[in-house]
């Protein structure tokens, strides 16, 4: 296997990495490029020696997004990937619990995750036991998960939904229960939010996302009266008054399709930092303004660890297959639904009108 660390900017290297620096050169240094080159070049050779594949989440930075993720989306789209890959390894850009729905749709690969502190408020906020209380709370209703979740939360679900299909999920978990209320956790302010474009109704649990919780509606007040002609994309994990304020809402993947369709000229992503960097590679025409806010536990991944963890097979992540298999059945009906024409997005004109739920 290829040395570990290779730090010389070489010709051979420059040559090697010349197109993604073409694509990220608006939003990396030529100094830091220089730093960086010498590493993707080195990740990328090591991954055809392992037959290794990085699965690349939206909020990770430019340089790993477009220089070493093979498979790049949201939380659905990486689930997806990670199910058909024919890899033997794959590292895991992103956080803990993508890791582990990694592992549970693909128990016979080695997962790798680069660094094992890489978490996340939601699924923090949410244990099995919890999940258990609430089935006992209101017997006969479905349990729909966040992907946001552990394992073992996972395996006490019945389906989990991300951003991208929450509202899809929970009507077809409604109408194959037989019932008109679901049970929606962890994330409040996602059920809050879908619990408006929908008439099926929401028992939500107190989880948020410790990023989008801290944009306000005054944020994107201050927005407008700042860039009048700019348009605001909000993701639904944001509070509903923000969604309310916004011309747009929906998951990182709906957000990057309207951009790229829509071409706007000035644009503010209501998300993590790193969104804005990695769509402005691909919409040149676009000037995206801040605010944004930054995701700690994303950014604990780096070029670094990701490439100590292929040289180094660190840090492996494991499933109890008893959770696993449990935790599967879940996971794979959310795959299994048919993808929308369009990457899903919210009705704003339903987003501004106060629908109840039961939070507990």
């Amino acid at each position: 296997m290829t040395g570990f660390p290779q730090t010389d900017f070489t010709p051979e290297v420059e040559r090697e990495t010349a197109a993604i620096w073409e694509k990220v050169s608006r939003r990396i240094t030529p100094i830091e490029w220089r730093l960086h080159a010498p590493m993707i070049a080195q990740i990328n050779r090591i991954k055809r020696e392992r037959n290794a594949v990085i699965l690349a989440h939206n909020y990770m930075t430019p340089e790993i997004f477009h220089g070493v993720g093979d498979y790049v989306g949201d939380s659905l789209g990486l689930a997806r990937e990670a199910a058909r890959s024919d890899a033997a390894v794959i590292v895991q850009a992103g956080v803990h619990f993508m890791a582990e729905t990694s592992k549970i749709l693909c128990p016979d690969k080695r997962i790798l995750i680069p660094d094992l502190r890489a978490g996340c408020s939601l699924a923090s906020s949410i244990t099995a036991a919890d999940v258990r209380l609430m089935r006992e709370r209101h017997p006969g209703l479905p349990v729909v998960t966040y992907v946001n979740t552990s394992a073992e939360v996972k395996a006490e679900t019945d389906i989990c939904c991300t951003s991208a299909n929450a509202v899809q999920v929970v009507e077809q978990a409604a109408r194959e229960w037989g019932v008109d209320r679901v049970i929606m956790i962890p994330d409040e302010f996602l059920a809050r939010n879908v619990a408006r474009q929908t008439d099926i109704g929401i028992i939500a649990w107190r989880g948020r996302c410790e990023v989008h919780e801290q944009f306000t509606a005054e944020d994107i007040r201050e927005i407008r009266e700042a860039h009048p002609g700019a348009e605001v994309l909000a993701h639904p994990e944001c509070p509903p008054e923000v969604l309310a304020e916004a011309d747009f809402a929906g998951s990182t993947a709906a957000m990057n399709d309207y951009v790229l369709t829509r071409k706007p000229r000035q644009v503010v992503l209501i998300t993590e930092c790193s969104m804005a960097d990695n769509v402005s590679a691909d919409a040149v025409d676009t000037e995206f303004l801040r605010p944004c806010n930054l995701c700690p536990h994303m950014k604990r991944i780096t070029l670094e660890n990701i490439l100590q963890a292929l040289v180094e097979d660190r840090y492996e992540v494991t499933v109890d297959p008893k959770v696993a298999l449990r935790a599967r059945s879940a996971v794979q009906r959310m795959i299994d639904l048919p993808p929308p024409a369009v990457p899903a997005r919210y009705d704003l004109v339903r987003a501004r009108h106060h629908v109840d739920v039961e939070l507990i």
